[in-house]
């Protein structure tokens, strides 16, 4: 079994916060692939179904997101699982909006539900981080992701949300960077074969590498006559007796 565990606040006060971007992602999991409804166990939501032929247990921790850890470690531990079962999907204040991320372990980068997950399933298990961006001020980051998603937002919100939900299948057969590109092309970024390459310093058009490092190498020809080669031959000439 893999356990999908969205992040987000209980409560219809907290349902379009950008913290519960999390939650908002197993929602459309759940509709997209016509799991089981909602049912409560486990501290939380929980909704079941298949993807790519693999047992998957949808999870939305009601324990609030400080103690979300207490909910995914009571059905990991029931299920007889490893952290490596586990895939947690959260917001990132440190990502443009829209952008997403994926890797095994890692810090919580101070993600209160990612601490408590840390605390009660171990640390190596895969985090999809969604961006949110970042206010620019600490002192506004309590309200912005307390904060409801604005109408802008949905311009990128749900065409993520959405081939999040599509490509679901990727998320359980751990084909990361395929559905990395597939999000990304949803949003209108850059898949992870368009980024530029790091760039090479190019010999002058017409030359080889090969011809520009003999050219480097060879000493520029000496004045032979005028006040620079009198100069030079009083400094560097044969001295007398």
């Amino acid at each position: 079994m893999i356990i999908l565990a969205g992040l987000g606040n209980p409560g219809q006060q907290y349902a379009k916060n950008r913290h519960n971007i999390g939650f908002m992602a197993v929602d459309a999991i759940q509709r997209r692939h016509g799991f089981s409804p909602w049912t409560k166990k486990f501290k939380a939501e929980i909704a079941e179904g298949t993807l790519a032929g693999e047992k998957v247990m949808l999870i939305k921790p009601q324990t609030f997101m400080n103690l979300s850890g207490e909910s995914v470690g009571e059905a990991m531990r029931f299920y007889k699982l490893g952290p490596e079962a586990i895939v947690a999907i959260y917001d990132e204040l440190d990502l443009m909006p829209g952008k997403a991320r994926i890797k095994t372990g890692g810090g919580h980068g101070g993600h209160n539900g990612i601490k408590s997950l840390d605390a009660h399933c171990g640390l190596n298990y895969r985090r999809l981080r969604l961006g949110i961006g970042h206010p620019g001020d600490k002192s506004k980051v309590h309200n912005h992701v307390l904060g409801d998603f604005g109408k802008l937002d949905a311009e990128w919100l749900d065409p993520l949300l959405e081939a999040l939900a599509d490509n679901a299948d990727m998320l359980v057969r751990g084909e990361d960077s395929q559905l990395m590109n597939k999000l990304a092309l949803a949003t209108g970024g850059k898949t992870e074969d368009e980024k530029p390459a790091k760039a090479q310093k190019s010999a002058p058009a017409g030359q080889s590498h090969i011809r520009q490092a003999r050219n480097f190498a060879q000493p520029k020809k000496l004045p032979e006559t005028g006040p620079m080669a009198e100069m030079l031959k009083k400094m560097f000439g044969p001295k007398g007796d």
